[in-house]
């Protein structure tokens, strides 16, 4: 039991180890990997957790050898499925720095440094979105958990308005586009959805919102207590109308919340900007760091331009927490804690500020403007095949397309190929009911000649 907590020459040797691993991780190239059934990671890892231990070297083995290779790597360069990830080597340096340093970063008394740190890196995203100088949030594990945590504030200034909860209960209105952790979010709060419908590219926009919230009766009405619009849809990339819908919503009392966990870095590029015009009137939005903002997992900047009204939902109360929440103490300057469904959280936005403080949003700029240079190439490239058929330009890092006289079976299988051969891992996905392919890039590493790669096996 003693070698558990002490620093002896075991614990010495399995430190260089674990350094040796982690620096080759970053410093060399890695294959893209595969997954794995469970019965067969069984068979090869054995019984694991034992009543007398494996010791550091096995366990080390067993993970470098069995289990990391059935994990596909999100940041390789190939990795195109899905939201992949890509973070900078001084973040991933950094996790490790987060890890060892046991901090909890619930509230300013015992995190002041790393709090400060994390409200730095905040700050940057709340200046993308011209949120006012008062704007804060917290950094929690995913859009699932931003989104979930923005809605419950919602309802909460909702209810304060109105005095009461609806006869016909609390709904929440978005687009067919909007990311499938809002209806999950719903479901959590017992709220209904009001789905309405996108234009040809399944955009919500502003007159589409205004159309559905006319049609319902005076009852109904009163209880659509937030709307959420997405700054990059994760199917396609698109972005909705954003300051239609904050016309709407200003108009009408309601709380504005925009879900860009995978495409809101594209307000650090100034050739997409502008799409993004209106989210400084949203009421909260998120983005995740851990997608397109090159941070390690899991990492979800929750903003809210009103933060004291994030606190009057989340600030929780108890005897042992009196100190923690003792107005105007110097201990008491900013809770994370106080802006979402959590208490004990890790200071899971630290591996981000290193990043940017090492090196620079200039870099993250470019490094944000170089993907969606591939975006485009991807897309001239794709229209220039004889075979494949570009459903539409790209608006951010997302390419949707069809490779003409393909069946279902034939992506499935398509997709499959091409990881067995360890050349790209891709994903299809339905667009208006029907099966195509799909191609996201988040990652600077990613060139053309990687498409170009997976291009040729649909021939």
């Amino acid at each position: 039991m003693d070698r558990m907590h002490q620093y002896g020459e075991d614990t010495e040797a399995l430190s260089r180890a674990i350094v040796a691993y982690a620096r080759n991780r970053i410093a060399s190239p890695q294959p893209l990997d595969r997954s794995a059934t469970g019965e067969d990671l069984t068979r090869r890892a054995g019984a694991t957790v034992t009543p007398e231990g494996l010791g550091g070297d096995e366990a080390l083995r067993i993970w470098s050898e069995v289990l990391a290779p059935a994990t596909i790597s999100t940041d390789h360069p190939s990795s195109m499925a899905f939201v992949p990830g890509a973070p900078t080597r001084a973040s991933v340096l950094f996790d490790l720095v987060v890890g060892s340093s046991s901090t909890v970063a619930a509230g300013w008394i015992d995190g002041a440094g790393a709090i400060w740190a994390e409200n730095q890196a905040l700050r940057w995203v709340a200046d993308l979105a011209n949120y006012p100088a008062e704007a804060g949030g917290v950094f929690v594990s995913g859009g699932s958990a931003g989104n979930l945590s923005a809605l419950v504030a919602a309802r909460k200034a909702a209810h304060d308005r109105l005095g009461h909860r609806p006869a016909t209960g609390w709904k929440v209105a978005m687009a067919e586009s909007a990311h499938s952790s809002i209806v999950t979010a719903t479901r959590v709060m017992d709220v209904e959805v009001l789905r309405l419908p996108g234009d040809d590219r399944g955009r919500l926009t502003g007159a589409a919102l205004g159309q559905a919230l006319d049609s319902l009766d005076e009852a109904d009405r009163e209880g659509v207590f937030a709307v959420v619009a997405s700054a990059g849809a994760t199917n396609a990339g698109t972005v909705d109308d954003l300051a239609g819908v904050a016309d709407v919503c200003g108009d009408r009392g309601i709380w504005m919340h925009v879900d860009g966990a995978y495409g809101g870095a594209g307000m650090a590029a100034p050739s997409v900007r502008e799409r993004y015009d209106g989210i400084e009137r949203s009421d909260s939005f998120i983005v995740d760091p851990h997608k397109w903002l090159f941070a390690p997992y899991d990492c979800c900047a929750l903003l809210y331009r009103d933060p004291d009204r994030a606190r009057g939902v989340f600030r929780q109360e108890a005897s042992y927490l009196d100190t923690v929440n003792q107005e105007g103490a110097e201990w008491n300057e900013w809770n994370p804690a106080d802006f979402a469904y959590h208490l004990t959280r890790r200071a899971r936005g630290l591996p981000f500020w290193f990043s940017l403080a090492t090196y620079g949003t200039d870099a993250y700029r470019q490094a944000v403007e170089a993907v969606l240079t591939l975006t485009r190439e991807t897309a001239a490239e794709i229209e220039r095949h004889p075979d494949l058929e570009l459903l539409m330009d790209p608006e951010l890092s997302v390419v949707l397309f069809r490779r003409t006289g393909w069946s279902d079976e034939d992506y499935e299988a398509w997709w499959r190929r091409l990881l067995d051969s360890q050349i790209a891992f891709v994903q299809p996905t339905s667009w208006q009911g029907e099966k195509v392919a799909r191609l996201c890039f988040v990652n600077p590493r990613t060139t053309i000649d990687h498409v170009r790669a997976v291009l040729g096996t649909m021939a």
